[in-house]
């Protein structure tokens, strides 16, 4: 079977660029920077993904130069581009201007990699370091205005970089551009593969891992370990596959009644039901750090998991444990060879890690996406309303329940007022910080909150502006409505997890649920819509965040536009709910923010 070998650098994105590439129906296989240059020519074509890096660092990934005279055409994409131009006598410095996000790219020579398409690009970047001279033999192909070289090529030699990731959604025209270079200039012809055409292949696999166990799963009603588990059930029978489903009390209102309808409805009664809410909620309502919840949170999932082991193992000891992980939770828990962590993943905390490393987790999604999840949701014929069923985090809604150990004042800085005043608008740095993503590492930075009327039009471009010139910000609210007088008197106030603060939350989110089903029509197609709780306000009152997204995969999002009438309705909603007194909408991308903000 012809193949493209993508080679792992570490970058959040480069499973992205084969799930890209298996889209085309050409099967691509994901490899170490360290594979032998024997093993390579085997491919059809090589692409270098980016990474977290920089190419002077003494630890970063390199290949073999004989890659580059070996004749197999070779695409690197961000840290690979950089690398390519290293270490074939090119320059690269850091940039003058980091560039997380949208960028306008024109094209000066076309050729094959940018065949069909005009010369005005939206492209989409992540990266600190830049190319500042190409090698010998190479021609510049694109740039844009904080980057000379956004595409280069020897076309002697088929060898390829781009700047930007053509991987991702926002990069317009990226999959032309990872089309021409795998069919134009790898010459793959084959376009056989599927993701749907996976099932008998993994029902072998979990058989083969098994090797005569019997497995056992936490499922969350969701539609990750609901697919995990039922592949399991096929391929080892409903007598070798048990479920136990948590109320952690971190679910959504009325969330754990419906999840355990959708079980009955597909037959599945070897699943049981505990409540442990009080236990989770008990044990994090003094804890303040998103890390540490997260934590703590997987650690009472593998407790409950060994307790309900000693009930059906006794003297049998062939239980293993399921798990419905899909590979955007593996990498951005840090677990590829050279991927920094972007966050740790309940499915990641130390003692799953042991029990991985023992030989004793299944996990059939490991290598899917989101989407593909879907794809074969559909192909096992589960139902609509669980086959499209929003993602929600394995921690539920105690990520969404922002804590501060202290009161603490939100900060005016001048280079935010220098930007704002541009546009008519005020704002205010707040000292609380959230989880982002940026050049491939995680950041842990500040929120700027920003209020006065502005076209909703202008706030992608503001809030791109302001991450990308603002180091210690990596997302951007908007205040929709406010009951406080005056938004520069408002404080961070001691919070933490507890009923009354979970209570608001679920009936917020409840609101903007029902807000989503009834106004359909009026809205983008919605990937998620978290909705944070947030310890903003005067007088110890709460903020609401809304967090509506675009995306496929979680990969890479952008944030939902809606009509600024539509969210001032359901703020007024959220608004009566007692203690809330301002709703914010976050309007930042990922890259720089993550979906969720811990």
């Amino acid at each position: 079977m012809e193949k493209i070998a993508v080679l792992n650098a570490g970058g959040q994105y480069c499973h992205l660029i084969a799930r890209k590439i298996r889209e085309l129906g050409v099967y691509a296989e994901i490899l170490d920077f360290n594979v032998s240059p024997e093993y390579l020519t085997q491919s059809s074509g090589v692409i270098l993904s980016g990474g977290p890096d920089s190419v002077y660092s003494s630890n970063s990934p390199k290949v073999s130069r004989e890659l580059f005279n070996s004749g197999i055409p070779v695409l690197g994409i961000c840290y690979g581009h950089q690398l390519m131009a290293k270490m074939l006598g090119g320059k690269v410095t850091p940039s003058k201007s980091q560039e997380y996000g949208i960028a306008n790219m024109r094209i000066e020579k076309n050729n094959s990699i940018f065949d069909g398409l005009e010369k005005n690009q939206t492209v989409w970047m992540s990266h600190g370091d830049s190319v500042e001279k190409v090698p010998s033999g190479f021609e510049v192909l694109s740039s844009s205005e904080n980057c000379m070289v956004t595409s280069m090529a020897n076309l002697e030699k088929s060898l390829y970089g781009l700047q930007f990731h053509p991987e991702v959604s926002h990069t317009i025209n990226g999959k032309e551009m990872l089309k021409n270079f795998v069919i134009n200039i790898c010459k793959v012809k084959e376009k056989t593969w599927k993701p749907k055409n996976k099932i008998t292949s993994l029902i072998n696999e979990i058989k083969l891992k098994a090797d005569g166990r019997k497995v056992f799963f936490l499922v969350s009603g969701g539609i990750d370990s609901t697919v995990a588990f039922i592949l399991c059930v096929k391929a080892l029978g409903k007598d070798n596959v048990k479920g136990v489903y948590v109320d952690t009390g971190f679910m959504r209102k009325d969330e754990t009644n419906a999840t355990i309808g959708d079980f009955r409805k597909l037959g599945l009664d070897n699943i049981d039901v505990i409540d442990e809410s009080s236990r989770f909620i008990n044990t994090l309502k003094d804890e303040y750090d998103p890390e540490k919840k997260r934590k703590i949170i997987g650690k009472h999932f593998v407790d409950i998991k060994n307790e309900e082991f000693s009930k059906i193992e006794n003297s049998d000891k062939t239980w293993v444990l399921g798990q419905g992980t899909i590979y955007p939770d593996t990498i951005e828990s840090g677990c590829s060879t050279y991927s920094s962590k972007i966050k740790t993943h309940h499915n990641r905390v130390e003692e799953i890690i042991k029990l991985l490393h023992d030989n004793k987790v299944i996990e059939p999604l490991a290598e899917f996406y989101k989407d593909e999840v879907r794809d074969l949701a559909e192909t096992l014929g589960l139902p609509r309303n669980i086959v499209n069923k929003e993602p929600f985090p394995g921690p539920g809604l105690a990520v969404r329940c922002i804590c501060s150990p202290e009161e603490r004042m939100i900060q005016e800085k001048t280079e935010l007022t220098n930007i704002l005043s541009k546009h008519g608008l005020n704002g205010f740095i707040t000292p609380i910080k959230t989880v982002g993503v940026q050049g491939d590492y995680r950041s842990y930075k500040h929120i700027a909150v920003i209020y006065n009327n502005v076209p909703f039009s202008r706030l992608d471009s503001i809030s791109n502006e302001i991450t990308n010139n603002i180091s210690a910000v990596n997302r951007v609210a908007y205040i929709v409505k406010t009951k406080e007088s005056n938004p520069k008197k408002m404080r961070i106030h001691k919070a933490s997890i507890n009923n009354n603060r979970l209570g608001l939350l679920k009936e917020a989110d409840y609101i903007i649920r029902n807000f989503v089903e009834e106004n359909k029509r009026n809205l983008p197609e919605i990937w998620q819509f978290p909705i944070i709780i947030f310890p903003l306000g005067c007088n110890g009152n709460e903020s609401i965040a809304l967090r509506p997204v675009l995306s496929t995969d979680g990969m890479t999002a952008k944030f939902a536009e809606i009509s600024k009438t539509l969210l001032e309705q359901v703020a007024q909603k959220i608004l009566k709910l007692k203690g809330i007194s301002t709703v914010l909408y976050d309007i930042t991308n990922k890259p720089p923010a993550t979906i969720e903000w811990e």
